[in-house]
């Protein structure tokens, strides 16, 4: 049998029975999740706060609001600083 012919058939035979990476493509886990933020919001519209920091991105405030609409909060709203300095001291 040829050499050549061999080698390929060596190398194909390790790619088929190589495991195949269980990672995902960088772009989709580093995305941010905020792209733009209100920085108007009642506090009496908001049914539930998460809070999101990865590091790749400013920490990020969602508010799911009680229309069941998310929006994404700007951190440095006064209220929100007050509400987090709240829980921190808790």
């Amino acid at each position: 049998m040829d050499m050549k012919l061999l080698a390929v058939v060596a190398a194909l035979t390790l790619v088929m029975y190589a495991t195949p990476s269980q990672a995902k493509p960088i772009s989709l886990v580093e995305r941010c999740y905020c792209h733009s933020t209100v920085n108007s919001l009642r506090r009496a519209y908001i049914r539930e706060l998460r809070f999101i920091h990865t590091p790749n991105c400013p920490f990020q405030v969602i508010a799911k609001l009680k229309t069941n609409k998310e929006v994404c909060v700007n951190p440095e709203i006064r209220w929100l600083q007050q509400y987090l300095k709240n829980a921190f001291n808790k």
